[in-house]
């Protein structure tokens, strides 16, 4: 089970129990400035308050899980226009709009794509880029956002 797979089964019922969605978690936990940031969202938006009781309730469950060694830094923010897209079911929901996606290792020598999301596949995205159609496997998939 990856970081942000552990992470989630830990902060979900917490940031559900507080009346907002937790849209996904990034984790950069190498180098000098670790980071575990989570993005949560709500049909009413997000301001700063649910940012400041989400960041509250998730520090005081890291300090009594301490499921990460060391030092780092929490972040809690909207996903934002340009939102990050973690699971299948928001590729899902997202068909036809335009993605940016880095992979995670590359597919015909490239790791980088944009275009259009034309359909998700059982476990695999449909991206028309040009005159092109790509077949990626959401596995492969190191980051994906919405282009505004």
């Amino acid at each position: 089970m990856q970081r942000s797979e552990e992470l989630k089964l830990l902060f979900e019922p917490v940031v559900e129990a507080l009346g907002y969605v937790l849209w996904g978690i990034e984790t950069s936990l190498q180098g000098k400035d670790p980071v575990i940031r989570l993005f949560i969202d709500s049909d009413d938006g997000i301001g700063v308050s649910a940012c400041t009781e989400v960041s509250h309730h998730v520090g005081a469950i890291l300090d009594v899980e301490d499921p990460i060694s060391g030092e780092y830094r929490l972040e809690v923010s909207s996903p934002g226009i340009d939102r990050p897209l973690f699971t299948l079911e928001q590729f899902q929901k997202y068909q036809g709009h335009q993605l940016k996606l880095r992979l995670r290792r590359p597919f015909e020598d490239r790791r980088k794509f944009t275009g259009q999301l034309v359909k998700v596949d059982g476990d695999e995205l449909v991206i028309q880029e040009g005159e092109y159609e790509y077949i990626l496997p959401i596995q492969l998939i190191e980051k994906a956002n919405l282009i505004a």
